[in-house]
């Protein structure tokens, strides 16, 4: 069992040049000194090969991770949209980055399974918001004003988001037919004359048979802070360059704590596993055509991970609502919310009646 709980967590990095807070730079990908620039690289603890061994999932679900894989951290859970985000040990009041809605700080804790692999920001806020102004300058009807308070509007947060990786193996019986298509030839007399119709036409034969599956780091969102869509939309990562989790990459930035516990998160594993089996089940019937009736899937040998990535978020207020935005903190790619200019949409259908209705006079001028 686990050991008695783990003291809360809290990290500082003083600069060792002026006593100032040190940051991580994602231009530089080290230490930087938010007041003297001085720069140190990240104190890496832990190798790569050790951070991203996998940990049991049987034994999480049963209270019995070691103690080092479990760690307290403070969190303020926001009453308007639930996101609990992870605090400095200094923090005392805040706004929520999720939905922009003003909150003070709680000093209760929430102990967790740790962390165990990081992907860190590769982007600065700078080059976010250049991407973020890109996606913005091409959507159409957006009203001119949301889009200029977006660019110089407050601040984006950068904020690790956290996921569930799994590992599994699988074995599958199924049921289903086999459809091959072969071809039928008529011949038909249409307008006095004769022909050669072909129809195609598939035979069915049922079958049955069993396929084994190995997954490797099946990517589950455990936040609810956002739209699944818009997490979908940032894929895809590359989790190759997931690298050991140290607390100084936070350094500067908030990590929100996971909403979706371990086993709900694999029970969404599990359906994205059910995807990729289906599609393996096809290939083994073969033919033309695919008809599966049954799957009996027994799932072994699961494993999982704690990982971390990076997300830079803007929420505005916009006319009394909250429109957000949020970018790949690795590749830069961007999904948003967008409200629609009822003027622009106006003159749009306005111009549009004009275009068709001079159309329609050089038209009628012609005939």
């Amino acid at each position: 069992m686990i050991d008695a709980p783990a003291p809360i967590e809290e990290h500082r990095f003083p600069c060792p040049s002026c006593g100032s807070d040190l940051h991580y730079d994602a231009k530089a990908g080290q230490l930087k000194c938010v007041h003297c620039g001085h720069e140190e690289p990240v104190a890496i603890t832990t190798s790569r090969h050790d951070a991203l061994k996998e940990l049991d999932f049987e034994a999480a679900l049963n209270d019995e991770l070691a103690a080092e894989d479990v760690e307290v951290t403070r969190v303020i859970a926001c009453q308007s949209c639930g996101a609990q985000t992870e605090l400095a040990a200094d923090a005392q009041a805040t706004r929520c980055p999720f939905c922009d809605t003003p909150v003070v700080t709680d000093t209760g804790t929430h102990r967790h399974i740790k962390p165990r692999a990081i992907i860190a920001f590769a982007l600065t806020e700078r080059e976010a918001r250049g991407h973020m102004g890109k996606w913005l300058g091409r959507l159409w009807f957006a009203p001119g004003g949301l889009k200029e308070y977006a660019r110089k509007g407050r601040t984006m947060d950068g904020i690790y988001v956290p996921y569930w990786t799994f590992d599994a193996r699988t074995n599958t019986d199924y049921r289903g037919s086999r459809g091959d298509d072969y071809w039928e030839t008529k011949t038909v007399r249409r307008n006095g004359e004769t022909k050669n119709v072909r129809t195609r036409k598939t035979r069915w034969r049922n079958v049955r048979g069993h396929v084994a599956r190995a997954f490797d780091d099946v990517l589950v969102l455990a936040s609810r802070s956002l739209p699944k869509r818009y997490t979908d939309a940032l894929e895809p990562w590359n989790l190759s360059e997931l690298t050991a989790y140290q607390p100084e990459y936070l350094s500067g930035f908030l990590a929100e704590g996971y909403q979706v516990e371990l086993n709900d998160g694999f029970g969404e594993a599990k359906k994205i596993m059910e995807q990729i089996i289906r599609q393996v089940v096809r290939r083994d019937i073969g033919g033309d055509k695919q008809r599966i009736s049954h799957l009996d899937t027994e799932t072994k040998v699961v494993t999982f991970k704690h990982v971390l990535l990076p997300v830079w978020m803007a929420a505005y207020k916009y006319r009394g609502k909250t429109y957000r935005f949020v970018v790949n903190g690795q590749t830069g790619k961007v999904m948003g919310e967008r409200p629609y200019s009822a003027v622009k949409i106006a003159f749009a259908v306005l111009a549009g009646l004009i275009i068709a209705g001079g159309i329609a006079y050089f038209v009628s001028i012609n005939q």
